[in-house]
C-alpha cells in the first residue's frame, strides 16, 4: 500500500468515503425504514405497549431509553479503547471492529420481533454502538490527514458523500418496499433492507480502511497498565482545557446544542409517525419517506452552504445563526399537525442538520492545540457528545413515557438551543491561553 502524505487528495477522499459507507445506518436504521418497521409491529395495538425488563414501556419510550443506554456504554467504552489505540498506535483496527460489529447488528435486525424482544434489542444495540463507536476513531483522523485550512471543506464533503450514498441505498430499499401491495410483504422487504445496510456498510468501508494510515505506530503491546490509559488521557485533556479558554468554552457550548440536535435526529421519524395526522397507513409510510428524502437532499446543500458561510463569517458566528434556526424550528415543531407542516419542517431541518454537524466537528478540530495526540482530544469530544445525548434522550423519553405524547417532549429542546447560543457568544474568536504560574 502506498502511503499518501497529509493533505493529499486521495487520502482526504478516502477518509470522506467512510461517510458514504456508514451513513446508510443513520438514514435507513436510525431515521427511516426501521422506525416505520418498528411502528408496524404495533399495528393491532391501541396503546403500543412493550413488556420488557419487568416493566411496561410505551413503544417509542423503550427505543429512546435503549438508545440512551447505548450512548452511555459508548461514552464509557471509547476512552478505554482510544487509550489503547493511542498507546498501541493502531486506531484503524478499532475503527474496523466497530464497523463490523455495527454491520452485523444491522443484518441481525432481519430477525427483529416482539416475540424475541431481548435478542431484537441486542441487534439494535450492536448497530447503534458499532456506528457511534467507530466515529470516535474516524473523527480523530481529521487533523491527521488534513491541514487546518482543508478541514472545513473535507468535513463537509464527508457529510455530503454520506447523504448521497445513504439516499441511493434508501431509494433502492424504498423501491423494494413500495413494490409490494400486501402489508406483510412490505415488512419482509424492510427486513431485507436492514441486511442491505449491513452489507453496504462493511463493503464500502474497505476502501477507507485500505487507504487510511494505521496510526502513529509505537510498537507497544497492550498490558493491564494501559487499559485505563484512555481515562488518564481524558483527565490530562481536561487539565489542558483549563489553559485553553477558547476550546473549553466551545466544548461547553457544543455539549448543550449537540444534546438537542442529536435528540431531534434520533426521534424525528418516531415523532412524525405518532404525532402527525396522516390520512391512512399508506399515506403515513409514503409521507415519512418523502420527509426523510427531503431532509437528506436539502442537507447536502446545507453542508456546502455552511462551509462557505464559515469561510466568510467565521465558524462561531455561523454556528450561532444555525442554532437560532434550530431554536425556531423547535418552537414551530410543537404546533406541527398536518403533513404539509411536517414537510416544511423536514426541509428546514435538512438545511441546518448537515451544516451544524460538519461545522461542529471541523471547528473543534481547528481549535485544537498543536499535538499528535488527536485521538485523546477527539475521545473527549466524543464523550461530551454522547453524555449529552444520554441526558437529552432520557429527558425526552421520560416526558414521552409520563405524558404519553412526544409533542410535549420536543418543546424542552428549544431551551437547549437558546442556552447554546448564549454560550457560543462567549467563545473567543481567537485563542486565549491562561498559563498557570509555576
Amino acid at each position: 500500500m502506498v502511503k499518501h502524505p497529509k493533505g493529499s487528495k486521495k487520502l482526504l477522499n478516502a477518509w470522506a468515503f467512510y461517510d458514504w459507507a456508514n451513513s446508510v445506518y443513520t438514514l435507513t436504521i436510525a431515521s427511516s425504514i426501521f422506525p416505520i418497521f418498528y411502528s408496524a409491529l404495533f399495528f393491532d395495538q391501541v396503546k403500543k405497549i412493550v413488556p420488557a425488563f419487568g416493566m411496561e414501556f410505551k413503544s417509542t419510550a423503550l427505543i429512546t431509553f435503549l438508545t440512551a443506554f447505548t450512548f452511555l456504554v459508548v461514552s464509557f467504552m471509547s476512552p478505554l479503547l482510544s487509550g489503547i489505540a493511542d498507546y498501541v498506535g493502531n486506531k484503524k483496527s478499532f475503527m474496523k471492529f466497530f464497523c463490523y460489529l455495527g454491520g452485523l447488528g444491522c443484518i441481525g435486525l432481519y430477525w427483529f420481533s416482539l416475540d424475541r424482544i431481548y435478542l431484537s434489542l441486542l441487534f439494535y444495540f450492536m448497530g447503534l454502538i458499532g456506528y457511534w463507536g467507530s466515529l470516535v476513531f474516524y473523527n480523530s483522523y481529521l487533523p491527521d490527514i488534513a491541514f487546518p485550512e482543508q478541514q472545513d471543506s473535507i468535513s463537509a464533503k464527508g457529510f455530503s458523500m454520506g447523504y448521497i450514498g445513504s439516499v441511493i441505498l434508501l431509494v433502492i430499499n424504498l423501491g423494494m418496499v413500495m413494490s409490494q401491495d400486501d402489508g406483510a410483504a412490505k415488512v419482509q422487504m424492510m427486513r431485507y433492507s436492514f441486511v442491505s445496510v449491513g452489507v453496504w456498510w462493511i463493503f464500502f468501508s474497505q476502501y477507507s480502511f485500505y487507504m487510511l494510515p494505521k496510526g502513529v505506530s509505537s510498537g507497544h503491546k497492550v498490558t493491564k497498565d494501559v487499559i485505563f490509559n484512555g481515562f488518564k488521557e481524558l483527565k490530562q485533556v481536561w487539565h489542558q482545557l483549563q489553559d485553553d479558554f477558547r476550546l473549553k468554552r466551545y466544548l461547553v457550548a457544543f455539549f448543550v446544542f449537540s444534546m438537542a440536535v442529536q435528540t431531534i435526529m434520533l426521534v424525528a421519524v418516531y415523532f412524525g409517525e405518532e404525532e402527525i395526522a396522516w390520512d391512512d397507513g399508506d399515506h403515513k409510510t409514503m409521507g415519512l419517506i418523502v420527509s426523510i428524502l427531503i431532509i437528506q437532499l436539502v442537507a447536502i446543500i446545507g453542508a456546502v452552504l455552511t462551509s462557505r458561510a464559515s469561510a466568510r463569517f467565521g465558524n462561531i458566528n455561523t454556528l450561532i445563526v444555525i442554532n437560532f434556526i434550530w431554536m425556531c424550528l423547535c418552537f414551530y415543531g410543537y404546533f406541527v399537525i398536518t403533513p404539509i407542516q411536517f414537510y416544511i419542517t423536514a426541509g428546514s431541518v435538512g438545511l441546518v442538520m448537515g451544516g451544524i454537524q460538519s461545522l461542529a466537528r471541523s471547528t473543534y478540530s481547528k481549535f485544537l492545540p498543536e499535538t499528535e495526540d488527536t485521538t485523546s482530544y477527539f475521545s473527549f469530544f466524543d464523550v461530551a457528545e454522547k453524555i449529552g445525548i444520554v441526558i437529552g434522550m432520557v429527558i425526552y423519553g421520560t416526558i414521552d413515557q409520563i405524558t404519553g405524547s412526544m409533542r410535549n417532549a420536543i418543546f424542552f429542546l428549544f431551551i437547549f438551543f437558546l442556552i447554546g447560543i448564549i454560550l457560543l457568544f462567549r467563545v473567543p474568536r481567537k485563542r486565549i491561553e491562561t498559563k498557570k504560574s509555576t
